[in-house]
This record gives C-alpha cells, sequence and structure tokens, in this order.
C-alpha cells in the first residue's frame, strides 16, 4: 500500500533508539523526510546514519537537544522546512511510590509527558490546518488504559495530555481540514527502556533476568514482545492519507495484553 506521505516533512521526538527510532525508519521507507531528536547526539547521528541508508531519496536531519525545554524545541522545529508529522515521544518517569516523590517528580514528569507535546502541538498545528493536512501521534502508554500501580508518575502525566487531546483532536477548524490526532498506548516492546525494567526486577527478586522476560511475555497473549519495526508500521498508517478517519483515538498496541472489551 501507497500511504500518500512521500515529500512530507516529519518531526520525531526521542528517535535515537527505541519506539522513536522505528517510526522515523517507518516514515523514511515510505519516502518522508525526517527531523529527528534526542540529547544523546552520538546515538542521534548513528541513527541517523542508518535512516539515510534506508532511503537516500529522502532528508535526515538531526537536532541533539533537550524537546523539553525552549531551546530544544526552537532548534529541533527550526531544522523542519514544515510539519507535517509530528511523533511526540518521550522516555517514562520512573517507577516508584508517589509518597517518596516530591512536587520537583510531578513537574518533571508533566513537562516531558504532557506539556511538551502540548507546546509542540500548539506550535504546528495551525500550520497543518492552513495546508489541509496533518498527522500527530502521541506515544503514551499502555497504563493509560490499565494503570500500573507503580507508574503514577507516567499515569498521570501521559493521562492528562490524553484528556487534553480528547477535546483538542475533535474540533472542526481540526479534523475538518485534515489534521488528525491520535495517541499509540504501546505495551511491553522490546526496547532498552523494557530491559532496564526487567533488569530491576531480576535484581529486587533475585531471579535471572532471563527468567523475568519470559514470565513477563507469558502475561501477553501474544506471548512475546512487541518489535519497533511493527510499532513504527503502526505509526506510519496513522500518518498517512488513508487514516484521515481516525481522529481522537486511543489505539492499543499490547499484544491484547489489555483483557477489558473497551
Amino acid at each position: 500500500m501507497d500511504l500518500g506521505i512521500a515529500g512530507k516533512w516529519a518531526l520525531v521526538c526521542a528517535a535515537s533508539k527505541g519506539l522513536g527510532k522505528g517510526c522515523a525508519a517507518a516514515l523514511v521507507k515510505e519516502g518522508v523526510n525526517v527531523v529527528i531528536t534526542a540529547r544523546g547526539a552520538e546515538a542521534l547521528e548513528a541513527t541517523a546514519a542508518e535512516l539515510r541508508a534506508l532511503n537516500p531519496a529522502v532528508q535526515v536531519l538531526a537536532v541533539a537537544g533537550d524537546i523539553t525545554t525552549p531551546v530544544g524545541r526552537a532548534a529541533a522545529l527550526a531544522a523542519c522546512p514544515q510539519v507535517d508529522i509530528l511523533i511526540n515521544n518521550a522516555g517514562g518517569p520512573p517507577p516508584g511510590d508517589f509518597r517518596d516523590w516530591d512536587r520537583e517528580a510531578w513537574l518533571k514528569a508533566l513537562d516531558a509527558n504532557m506539556l511538551t507535546p502540548i507546546e509542540l502541538i500548539k506550535t504546528v498545528v495551525d500550520g497543518m490546518a492552513e495546508r489541509g493536512f496533518g498527522r500527530i501521534v502521541n506515544i503514551t502508554s499502555g497504563a493509560v488504559k490499565a494503570p500500573i500501580d507503580i507508574l503514577g508518575l507516567s499515569n498521570g502525566a501521559r493521562s492528562g495530555l490524553t484528556g487534553f487531546v480528547a477535546g483538542l483532536a475533535r474540533q472542526p477548524k481540526l479534523a475538518g481540514r485534515n489534521v488528525t490526532i491520535n495517541n499509540l498506548l504501546p505495551g511491553a516492546f522490546d526496547t532498552d527502556r523494557l530491559k532496564t525494567t526487567l533488569a530491576g526486577a531480576a535484581a529486587k527478586t533475585g531471579q535471572p533476568i532471563e527468567a523475568v522476560a519470559e514470565a513477563r511475555k507469558q502475561q501477553s497473549p501474544a506471548r512475546r514482545f512487541g518489535t519497533a519495526e511493527e510499532f513504527g508500521a503502526y505509526c506510519a498508517f496513522l500518518c498517512s492519507a488513508h487514516a484521515g478517519f481516525v481522529v481522537g483515538q486511543n489505539l492499543l498496541t499490547d499484544g491484547g495484553a489489555y483483557g477489558g472489551t473497551f
């Protein structure tokens, strides 16, 4: 299927590895020019080289910086001639007990996982509407649908973004101008973040990390972890010309782990 987005420009946040990198790779394969951002310059440049090799016909620009800061956002946006596609993504805040989190911890989580995406959306969405095309995908978490007790910071911040998007995405001046905003809710994907979580669980329980990983896989009907490549393909379709009728949705990608009907 031709996704109909060749030649568009995308800004992909936290794209040096993991799910962000998977999304950037899928878009590049479809002929989309991308600006990728992340804080680690070395890893980001390595990823940019990989992406250019996937499709020499597109432009891949790497802008190292902290997207949660005004300076970082300005640099990333300045590198992108126009933002037709925006992939909001940021690493989740650390797990723990809410009794241990001070105000600064909450503000940091809100800044990264709610306020930064909103700032980027605010900057690009009117231009998208004027041009008659725009796709915004926020990578949130399956915990928005099924909260995880030790991920309170993530539950709170990402749910705040979800509520905001639910109202914004349905504004006729956006949806009626072919601008869609949707959220992708990943479950357990084979990323560095998951490996860190598994290592922490192994250290806490004294079990081998392989045993912890296998037990986690068994919690999913798919009996495996997802891959960044398949997540990226799903994201690319949401960004396509064919997905203009998908508006304000929260789409789980968790191998069936969430057991509810709705």
